[in-house]
C-alpha cells in the first residue's frame, strides 16, 4: 500500500528541457511545500559490464549522479535547493517509473512531452498516464508557469462524473484559484438538454460543497474534434493548470487514456494533471 508522503517524483532529461522541467519543478515545490526527487534514468550496462566491469558500471551511475546534482544547482534557485533529493536509475524507463509510482511513496509525478532528449515517447507517455499508480503532470518546455490563478476542467461526456474532485479541491485551495468546467458540444440541441452540460453541472455541484466556486463553459462545435475545440479555448483564455480525469474512455487493454484525454495532453502547452481510474490518497496537508 502506498504510503502519504508530501514527495513529488520529476523526471529530469538533461538538455534544454531538463531546464525548463526545474524550473517546474522548483515553482511546485516552493508552492506547495513538497520535497522533489529527481530521477535521471540511464541504459542498463550490458551483461557483460554487469560480470565483468562492475567498477566501470558503478562509476558511470556515479557519474550520472554527480551531474544530476551540478546541473540541478545551476537552475534551482539556492534557498530551494535543499528540498530536492537526487536519484538515478537504470533500465527502461517507463518500467521504472511505473514501479516508483507504486512503492516509491510520491504524490504526483512531472514529466516533460516534447519528445526530446530523455523524454519518453508520446506513446510510453499515454501507458504512463493510464497504468500509473499516482497521478501524472506533463510539462511542456513552450510555456512556463509561474502563478497557479486560473484552473481548467475538461469534461468529455464519455466520462463518469462521480469520482470526486479532490485534486482540483486541492490545488484551488492552495492557490485560490478559480476553475472553469469547459466541455464541447458536437449535436444541434439546447446547451441545458445536453449530457455534456449535466456533466459539467455535477462537477460544478461536486465543487461547491467542497466550497470551490466554479464556472460551466459548454463549446457547440460541430465541425471539429472535441479536443481541438478544447485546445483552442485554451489558447483563448490562457489557464494555468489543466486537470483532467482519464478513467473510463477507452476499453483497450493497453492503452486506457482515449483519445480525447491523449490530445488534450499532447496538445497543451501549459500543465496537464491527470487523474487516472485509481482512488489517489491525498497530500498531506489536504483540507475538505
Amino acid at each position: 500500500m502506498r504510503y502519504r508522503s508530501n514527495n513529488i517524483l520529476a523526471l529530469v532529461p538533461p538538455g534544454e528541457e531538463g531546464i525548463h522541467l526545474l524550473k517546474q519543478a522548483a515553482f511546485f515545490q516552493q508552492s506547495l511545500g513538497m520535497k522533489v526527487f529527481l530521477y535521471r534514468i540511464i541504459d542498463s550496462p550490458s551483461f557483460l559490464k554487469r560480470i565483468f566491469l562492475v567498477k566501470k558500471a558503478n562509476k558511470e551511475r556515479t557519474e550520472a549522479l554527480k551531474d544530476l546534482r551540478k546541473f540541478a544547482a545551476t537552475v534551482i534557485p539556492e534557498n530551494t535547493i535543499r528540498h530536492f533529493t537526487y536519484r538515478v536509475k537504470s533500465g527502461r524507463k517507463l518500467p521504472i517509473l511505473l514501479r516508483q509510482s507504486k512503492r516509491g511513496g510520491y504524490e504526483f509525478m512531472i514529466i516533460g512531452k516534447d519528445g526530446k532528449g530523455d523524454c519518453l515517447e508520446p506513446h510510453e507517455l499515454d501507458k504512463l498516464i493510464s497504468r500509473s499508480a499516482i497521478p501524472i503532470m506533463t510539462v511542456s518546455d513552450k510555456q512556463h508557469v509561474s502563478s497557479v490563478n486560473h484552473i481548467l476542467i475538461p469534461v468529455n461526456v464519455l466520462q463518469t462524473t462521480q469520482k470526486k474532485l479532490l485534486w482540483a479541491t486541492y490545488f484551488a485551495k492552495k492557490y485560490k484559484a478559480r476553475i472553469t468546467i469547459v466541455s464541447a458540444l458536437s449535436l444541434n440541441i439546447d446547451l441545458k438538454h445536453s449530457l455534456a452540460w449535466r456533466n459539467a453541472e455535477k462537477l460544478k455541484h461536486m465543487l461547491s460543497q467542497r466550497g470551490i466556486t466554479s464556472e460551466v463553459e459548454i463549446l457547440k462545435e460541430t465541425e471539429r474534434e472535441k479536443h481541438d475545440v478544447i485546445i483552442d479555448y485554451m489558447e483563448k483564455i490562457q489557464p494555468d493548470l489543466v486537470i483532467i480525469r482519464t478513467h473510463q474512455e477507452s476499453n483497450s487493454k493497453d492503452l486506457q487514456i482515449g483519445k480525447f484525454v491523449s490530445n488534450i495532453v499532447h496538445g497543451s502547452k501549459i500543465p496537464v494533471f491527470t487523474v487516472n481510474r485509481f482512488l489517489q490518497p491525498m497530500p498531506i496537508d489536504f483540507e475538505i
